[in-house]
Formats: structure tokens, sequence, C-alpha cells
């Protein structure tokens, strides 16, 4: 059996972390430096890592490529299963007609594309990532600021951007149960932990996106409103995570934050709207990725090429049924104009079908328990039973979860399903959407298996614990290090569930060795991921593909990497103060 040895060079630690550090700055630097196209980047930094496998860490050739053809799978279920159905949705409401008419009741909570965006990707995307996760919300939340009149890259790193604070709550509170399973620390303890730090995350994201929407401009007429939802949603988060339930705990602040916002607008409402919808349509029309007319841009709102073209269009990453919706320009109908009632409900349809679909699966619990029974459980071929990990034990990496009922995926297969009945489109035309949607995401399929292949034999053969448990070796200082690990795990697997799978006995170990609290480095580890998590080539490709870029990955990432860089300084600054002068704050 395969044990991999965790200082294969010169018997360093250093020099082993930093040989095992190659196959991400391949992936990075291809992706931000050459500019590559996700899809070439990502294999090379698979073979990088095999090659690092076999011949530094003595893994078994074979081994290696057993390993990588299992994340690969799991790259494609269930991971892109859920990107290919959440678009497959969007492209029902298209065909449908009733996609201009969700256009235009966002208009009625306001016509502000800074506020639409603060509503849609903040608080809506925040919905789907307490129920869906997995990347569900950036391609849903992309397509729709799409529909309002955003350019490709500048939808795409909104929504890259606000799916952050609400990661670590995630479908269900995933990761922060995952970690307590792991560290048999009890889970409501670290979701507390948690619930003192991503909400100072949160106070800041809603700002943050309408500074990414309009430059300083929007900041200054819009600021009231991002930050009563920042306010409210940390507030809530930090609520329900301590005093109500963790699993809950996205479901309650999205719903409170998006509450606060529509109440709030009936007494204020934010100047400069038209200036900001003319500054739009100008950024798609003329093709330009520039701040939308903010007098002073902010960086990396839309850095990079495009050509204008919404989901749909020529070229695009998904199915040819539509082009570019009108632009925000006129987003704000005549009153004659404007949906109807029982329109506007159509239009939010498919929406409330997801999020009933999702509430009944997640929430109900005799439902939950039947569809977690039917997830199978495969020991992969010539793999389970043959790696060991670090510490000696077998691997439980090599059993491989089919969840072909449960995975969000399959739910949003079964929204699609209801949504086509109640639109009457007929079987035929949706079938035709998917097998379309499919076919034109061949590229980030082959993105997104390469990644978690890459993922899975760094995993296995020990290169990343290699540098986690060099990272935890700081001492005192790692209590300033730690959200960098789970950071990494995030950036590398593309989830902050993984992240915690990989780390978090780590981070509790390294703890009680330099006498941290454990607790705090294992909820640090969570709360690092939720930064990591728009910079994870799986993220940039849903992103890109659900507006339309695909193979514009580099553009994305090299728009979202200052961010994470500058969030994860001040979650790392917040968790080495908490461990010190800010004590207080913690349970």
């Amino acid at each position: 059996m395969y044990q991999p040895d965790l200082s294969p060079v010169a018997d360093s630690l250093a020099l082993s972390s930093l040989l095992a550090a190659l196959p991400l700055l391949t992936l990075f630097v291809l992706l931000g430096g050459f500019r590559l196209k996700a899809h070439w980047a990502g294999l090379a930094s698979l073979a990088v890592a095999v090659a690092v496998a076999v011949a530094c860490y003595d893994m078994p050739a074979g081994l290696a490529a057993l390993s990588a053809s299992e994340g690969a799978a799991f790259g494609l279920f269930p991971i892109m299963w859920i990107v290919v159905t959440a678009i497959w949705v969007y492209q029902l409401t298209v065909v449908s007609g009733r996609f201009e008419d969700l256009r235009r009741a966002f208009g009625l909570i306001s016509d502000d594309p800074r506020v639409q965006a603060v509503i849609i990707a903040f608080c809506f995307g925040g919905l789907l990532e307490a129920l869906a996760g997995f990347g569900a919300p950036v391609a849903i939340t992309g397509v729709m600021l799409m529909a309002l009149g955003f350019a490709p890259v500048r939808a795409a790193i909104t929504v890259l951007v606000a799916n952050t604070a609400p990661v670590a709550f995630g479908a269900i509170a995933i990761p922060i149960i995952t970690a307590g399973n792991l560290t048999k620390i009890p889970y409501t303890d670290i979701g507390a932990y948690v619930g003192r730090q991503t909400p100072l995350i949160a106070l800041f994201v809603p700002l943050l996106l309408v500074a990414l929407v309009d430059g300083r401009r929007g900041v200054r007429q819009t600021w009231p409103v991002a930050v009563v939802c920042g306010v409210v949603f940390a507030l809530a988060q930090f609520v329900s995570a301590n005093y109500i339930s963790v699993e809950l705990t996205d479901i309650i602040a999205s719903l409170a934050a998006l509450a606060a916002i529509v109440l709030f607008l009936r007494v204020w409402r934010p100047r400069g709207g038209d200036e900001a919808r003319a500054a739009l349509a100008r950024d798609g029309d003329s093709g330009s990725v520039g701040t939308a007319g903010g007098d002073e841009p902010a960086d990396g709102a839309g850095a990079g090429p495009h050509r204008g073209r919404a989901p749909g269009g020529p070229g695009s990453g998904v199915s040819g049924a539509t082009t570019r919706t009108r632009s925000a320009a006129d987003s704000t109908a005549a009153p004659e104009d404007r949906a109807s009632g029982s329109r506007v409900v159509m239009a939010f349809l498919p929406y409330l079908i997801v999020i009933a679909v999702f509430s009944l699966a997640k929430l109900w619990e005799p439902v939950k328990e039947f569809l977690a029974s039917s997830d199978l459980k495969i020991s992969w071929p010539g793999l389970d039973g043959q790696v060991l990990t670090a510490a000696g034990e077998p691997s439980t990496t090599t059993v491989y979860t089919f969840p072909w009922l449960s995975s969000p995926g399959t739910l949003l297969l079964l929204s699609g399903l209801v949504v086509a009945a109640v639109y009457r489109v007929s079987p035929a035309a949706a079938a035709r959407e998917f097998t379309a949607t499919v076919a034109k995401l061949r590229w980030a399929l082959l993105t997104v298996a390469s990644v978690l292949a890459l993922a899975y034999v760094m995993n296995l053969s020990g290169q990343t614990i290699t540098i986690g448990t060099w990272i935890a070796g700081t001492g005192a200082a790692f209590a300033f290090l730690s959200p960098v690990l789970g950071w990494l795990g995030t950036a590398v697997t593309g989830s902050d569930t993984s992240a915690n799978a990989l780390f978090a006995t780590l981070q509790q170990a390294a703890g009680n060795k330099a006498g941290l609290d454990p607790t705090l480095l294992v909820a640090a580890n969570t709360s690092g991921g939720v930064v990591g998590k728009m910079i994870s080539p799986q993220n940039l490709t849903i992103a890109a593909t659900a507006v339309g870029l695909v193979g514009k990955e580099s553009v994305l990432f090299r728009g979202a990497i200052k961010w994470s860089l500058l969030l994860l300084l001040a979650m790392c600054v917040l968790v080495f103060l908490q461990s010190g002068v800010l004590a207080w704050m913690l349970p």
C-alpha cells in the first residue's frame, strides 16, 4: 500500500513544499501570466502533478492515473452536472420568452443596476448558496445579471466576488459539519466561531459590488443601501450561527438582507441610476470592459477582452437559443410596458420552484434522509485499499460517492422539468436545449475534470498535506497563516467542504501544538476558504461559461485575484487578533 512521505526532498519539509506547490504555480501562472485557456492550463498542471507524484513522492504511476480518473469523475458528477442543469433551467426561461419579464420584474424592486447587482448576486446568490452551493449560485446569478444588460466580464466578476461570505454556511452548512465530523469538535461550536468571522466580510461585500459595477461614483451614490444590506446580512449571520441554527444561517441572512433592502428602498432611492444604466449599455454595446461609467474604475471590474455577447450568442458557452437581451439602458420600462402581477410571478417561478425543491430536499428530514440513502458508494477499482494517509490510516478519498438523486444537479433537473411543464415548453424543445447546453459546455467539462484530477493526485500523493504541514509548523505565527490553508484548499478543489476535509484535522493538531485555540483555527480554515472560491479554476470556468466567455477564464482570474488576496489578508489579520487581543470576540 502506498503511504505518502511528507518530506521526500532531502528530508526537508520546506523544500518538499516548494516542489509540491509546482502544480499550483503552473496552474496560476498559465492562467494569470500566459493567459492560457483554462482547459489547457488544467491539463498542463495535471501533468506536472502526476510527474511530481511519481518522480518525487514515489507514487506508483498506476495509482497516480487512477487518482486522476476518480478526480475527473467527481468533477463531471456532481460538479459539472450542477452547472449543466443550472444553465439548462435558464435556457428554458429563454425559449419560453419569460426571461424578459424577469428583467422587468426586478425593475419593480429597483431600476438601479447597482442595487440590482446587490439583490441578485449577494442576496439571491446567498440563498442559492445556502440551498445548493457547488457553483449553482454563480451560474444562475451570472446569467441573471446578463439579462439586466451587464457586460459578460462585469457580470462574472460581480457574482464571483459576491459568492464569498455565504460559502462557509453553504449547502446547509456542509463545510462546517464536515469539519466537526473530522475533528470531533461540535459543529455548533465551529459554526459559532465562523459566525464571528465571515460576518465581517459580509459587511463590506455589498459595497465592493457597487464599486465593481459603477466605480467610486457607485459607492458615493448607493452606499446607504449597500451598508444596510451588509449590516443586516452580517447581524443575521452572527445571530443565526450562534443562537438559532448553523444549518439555516445563510437562508436567514439572505432573506433578512433582501427584506431590509426592499423596506429601505421604500424610504430612500439612490441617485444616478440613469447614468449607471447608460454606462452599462455603452459597456456592453462597445464591447469594452472598463468600469461602467464610474469616474474612477474599480480595479479588475473588467480587465481583458470580450465581445459583449450574452449566453447563447454566437461562440458563447451555452445554447444558441438566445442572443443578448435588451440593454440596461432601457431596463426601466414604461408603466404600460411593465409586467403584470401574474407575469411577475411567472417570471420568478423557476427560481421559486428551485427554492421550494431545495428547501424540501434539505430541510424536511424524511426527504433529506431518503435522498441521502440513495447515494451510491463506489470503491474506486484499483485504488481503494491501496492508499494510506500520511498518518497511516486507509484513505477514505478512494471511495467515490455517486449522488445520482441527492445531487443539487439532479434537484435542478427536477426543477427544470416542472418549469418546462408550467411554461409549456415541449419535451422535444427541452431535450434540444439540454443536449445543446452539454455540447457547448464541452471545454468547461474538460477544464473542471482536469482540475479535480489535479486535486485528487495532489491529495492522495501527499503534496497538499506537505504544504499544509509546512505552513502549520510556524508556531504562534500560524494564527495569522491559518486562513491561508483554507484559501489554498478551496482554490485547488473549488469547495470549502473539501478544504476542511483536507486541513481541518491538521489545523486542530497545529493549534494544540502551538498552544492556540483549535476551534479558532478550524473555523479560520473554513473562513479562509470562502475568499478562495472566487479564484478556483472550477468557479472561474462556471462563471465564464454562464456569461458566454468560455476560454476567457484567465481574464476573470486576473480580475478576481486581487480581491481574493485582499479579503484573505483581512481574514488573516482578524484571526491573528482573535487569537490575542480580540479573544473577547469568541464564544
